[in-house]
């Protein structure tokens, strides 16, 4: 690493002491991509296949009561849910009724645990779908279970990248509308960046900017707002070729996301105190020392990760807590396990 990044690492590092203290979190986790079925058809998706191609999947309500079961006996306080759009998922004719459905059979099979599902995209889907309001489909999710949001589906939010990496896929602006009808429920989201491909230096900063003013319009009315940020690598190995050979890179440049690690970390400043790195995509080690370079938690166990690593990363789709906790204590810092929302709970014995 050059010398010369070395006082930006220190900056963001002593900007996560101040916000965030040293010790690091993480959560015990299942992670459940429930069909890669899926209408659109994004530039850097190696996930999606359409139903009936090889490689397509659904799983069925028995299965995904199955795991959310099993990962509560291994110790899960989440479960998180996402995947393709699939218009075929519905009970009796409602798109609304087989999700809300979807989450009452994990509550009754893993009573307690806190359900993190559905991005911005597929509750916009939802909506569509039954051509109901935004509102009523996250009333009627609440009242099923829905307990927050992943902040996925953001990519980069720029109109200009999206024409070019997703433009089948909602835009910038109604990302934000979804965000903000969230956060005025009551729900708290996630954050993320999707960089290292077509953006420029401006598009991030832009994104990163959009994100603290959503947070800003958040706290301004009381509500939780967004719960951490995740920076999120480019993995291009198994994506569609035409993006591919644009990237020209098939995995993550570690030098230029740790830069951005710490970059986020200052211009995110005290708007997010949670700043997490993604060890499927840059691995334990990469994460492990994207935590000296502003990063406070070191996100989930899964269990199991489909989305990613079928592009590619090579990261790995599951951790135990006692590698996670391992990888923490290597930079001689404490570690404690937390809840979705960052609700500390006791250290494991």
């Amino acid at each position: 690493m050059a010398a010369s990044l070395e006082p930006l690492r220190l900056a963001a590092d002593e900007r996560r002491r101040q916000l965030a203290g040293d010790t690091v979190t993480y959560v015990v986790n299942r992670n459940l991509n429930v069909s890669n079925h899926c209408v659109k058809h994004c530039g850097f998706c190696a996930f999606r296949r359409d139903a009936g191609s090889a490689g397509a999947y659904w799983l069925d309500l028995d299965t995904l009561q199955e795991r959310a079961a099993e990962a509560q006996a291994l110790g899960a306080s989440e479960l998180c849910l996402q995947g393709g759009l699939n218009p075929e998922a519905r009970l009796e004719g409602s798109s609304l009724r087989y999700h809300t459905r979807l989450l009452e059979a994990l509550g009754q099979a893993a009573p307690g645990l806190h359900l993190h599902a559905f991005s911005p995209q597929e509750l916009l889907f939802i909506a569509e779908q039954d051509q109901l309001p935004l509102d009523t489909v996250l009333e009627e999710l609440e009242a099923a279970g829905l307990g927050s949001i992943p902040g996925t589906a953001a990519e980069v939010l720029s109109e200009t990248v999206r024409r070019q990496l997703c433009p089948e896929k909602l835009s910038a602006r109604a990302w934000c509308a979804v965000v903000l009808q969230a956060h005025r429920r009551g729900l708290a989201t996630t954050a993320t960046l999707m960089a290292g491909h077509l953006e420029t230096s401006a598009d991030r900063v832009a994104h990163l900017l959009t994100l603290v003013e959503l947070q800003r319009r958040a706290w301004d009315r009381h509500q939780p707002g967004f719960s951490e940020f995740v920076l999120l690598p480019y993995v291009g190995e198994a994506a569609p070729a035409p993006l591919r050979h644009r990237v020209g890179r098939d995995q993550p440049d570690r030098t230029e996301m740790l830069v951005l690690t710490a970059q986020s970390r200052l211009l995110l400043g005290s708007w997010f105190r949670n700043h997490q790195p993604s060890w499927v995509k840059l691995g334990l080690d990469g994460a492990c020392e994207a935590l000296r370079w502003g990063c406070n938690d070191l996100g989930g166990t899964l269990m199991e990760e489909h989305i990613t690593s079928m592009a590619g990363a090579r990261g790995g789709t599951a951790q135990s807590p006692e590698r996670l906790e391992a990888a923490a204590r290597c930079l001689d810092r404490p570690v404690r396990r937390r809840t979705t929302l960052y609700a500390m709970t006791c250290p494991p014995p």
